[in-house]
């Protein structure tokens, strides 16, 4: 193997497949990342957990073809060190690799490529085409819900549930829930659960592809164990999670007691106002007493005390309930609505958080109990 190329299109390239590779593994193969050349100027990169692969295709200038695994860590390092010129790479005796870049030559040890796991393909005749800022939008209103306790099962994952005529995606953690909406058309109803680290990690991809690729859509294949999800020069290939997630409409309430309209910049910046002295505290708490039209926000810790007053529409009973500050951020912070609607039912049972119009999206949070309950 011989090729050369840019060393601001290697280092990109790196960026990305290197996203699939663990440190936690006893495994070297999967401390690795696979190069292989071909006969028409194409470098393929290849990186796998065996949970997720990742694949991204570079043109190179080939002289000889050949494949190789080098350690994603080091390989990585050495190249994006390297001065933004041509850098030549070629394969030596005893699985050795020399990188050379003006002064700079670096020969270090790979291993065979025949060690490097399969990793597979997936029937292509589910094909789904998604817009690249909606899937990336969905990923963000929901992926922090899910747990990340990895002893608790299928709920690590996000649930992304594919009927005729929309796409939905659910998280949740057993103190928050988080399900987001949008409309698709879908040739066959299927439900499906990728894990959130991994969706966090194709969430950065789409973000890193949008400085460079064209393409608005990526393409989605499924079968009954993977998925794979392509954009222009880069595959992603990933296992799906299984098991059967929570039927998350029948956590949703369908009633109210309280009824409550606001804006919801006021309401975040509050609420992070109060936090401050809430993390001083315990559960991080900060107390909502909805009376008439405002909403006081309270906190207090030993280092002191911080009362702020949100103008409200009411409608329904008065109340007073706490929560913890993160898990009501957390929902604000990716919610892009002007106004919002939360409804209670009781000081312990959870608030719904949802927009004035439609079901584009539900955000359910648990209470903390405060000590006059």
């Amino acid at each position: 193997m011989r090729f050369t190329c840019s060393q601001q299109i290697l280092s990109k390239a790196l960026n990305t497949v290197s996203k699939a590779v663990t440190t936690r593994t006893t495994l070297p193969i999967l401390k690795g990342i696979l190069l292989e050349t071909t006969s028409n100027n194409q470098l393929k990169l290849s990186a796998s957990d065996l949970d997720l692969s990742i694949e991204k295709t570079i043109s190179v200038d080939v002289s000889e073809p050949g494949a190789l695994v080098v350690s994603a860590r080091l390989f990585s390092d050495i190249i994006r060190k390297l001065p933004n010129e041509t850098i030549e790479v070629e394969q030596l005796e005893n699985n050795q690799i020399r990188i050379h870049c003006m002064a700079s030559e670096f020969t270090i040890v790979g291993l065979p490529a025949e060690e490097f796991p399969n990793i597979g393909t997936v029937m292509e005749d589910q094909a789904l085409l998604i817009e690249k800022d909606l899937l990336k939008d969905m990923i963000k209103k929901t992926s922090f819900a899910a747990s990340i306790d990895e002893s608790k099962g299928i709920i690590v994952g996000v649930l992304i549930d594919l009927s005729v005529d929309k796409m939905t995606m659910v998280a949740l953690d057993g103190f928050r829930m988080a399900v987001t909406r949008e409309k698709m058309e879908n040739e066959q109803e299927r439900k499906l659960v990728i894990a959130a680290r991994i969706l966090n990690e194709i969430n950065k991809i789409i973000i890193d592809s949008e400085k460079s690729e064209k393409e608005e859509s990526i393409s989605l294949i499924l079968d009954d164990k993977k998925a794979v999800i392509t954009m222009e020069d880069t595959r992603i290939i990933l296992r799906l999670l299984e098991g059967e997630f929570i039927k998350y409409n029948d956590i949703l309430p369908k009633n109210y007691n309280c009824r409550v309209l606001l804006n919801k910049n006021e309401f975040l910046e509050s609420i992070e106002r109060a936090s401050l002295l809430a993390k001083e505290g315990k559960n991080n708490l900060v107390k909502f007493s909805i009376e008439g039209e405002s909403m006081e926000i309270t906190s207090r810790s030993e280092e002191g005390t911080v009362r702020e007053t949100v103008m409200i529409e009411k409608l329904g009973d008065n109340l007073e309930i706490g929560f913890n500050s993160k898990y009501v951020l957390d929902v604000l912070k990716v919610v892009t609505d002007e106004r919002i609607i939360l409804q209670f039912n009781s000081s312990i049972s959870p608030c719904l958080i949802k927009p004035v119009e439609g079901d584009a999206f539900e955000y359910l949070v648990l209470p903390v109990r405060i000590a006059n309950n």
